[in-house]
């Protein structure tokens, strides 16, 4: 017996959007699915698949790390201070402020 299906619409943050687009292609699926998968976890319905549950993607992760560390190439750490912070953000703000 098919489930009966009722259209909601909903607003998200951008954010939110952005996360969802990137959920649903990594798990291959829609990004409807996810958000029901989501309501039922949240009413304590079936789990679906959380992220922690993927073990394939930590070992895949885990191989990542454990390959990068095996390559023995020293980095260097990003070195900021404050004043540069906000000199890029005001040279940002002026070069994209309206003229008036």
């Amino acid at each position: 017996m098919a489930t009966q299906m009722v259209r909601k619409q909903i607003y998200i943050q951008k954010r939110q959007e952005a996360l969802l687009k990137r959920l649903a292609k990594a798990r291959g699926l829609s990004e409807a699915e996810i958000i029901r998968q989501a309501i039922e976890r949240e009413i304590g319905g079936s789990p679906g698949q959380t992220i922690t549950d993927d073990q394939a993607a930590w070992q895949e992760l885990l191989n990542f790390l454990e390959r990068r560390a095996a390559e023995g190439k020293p980095g260097q750490p990003y070195r900021w201070n404050r004043e540069e912070i906000y000199a890029e953000r005001e040279s940002r703000w002026l070069r994209d402020k309206p003229e008036d």
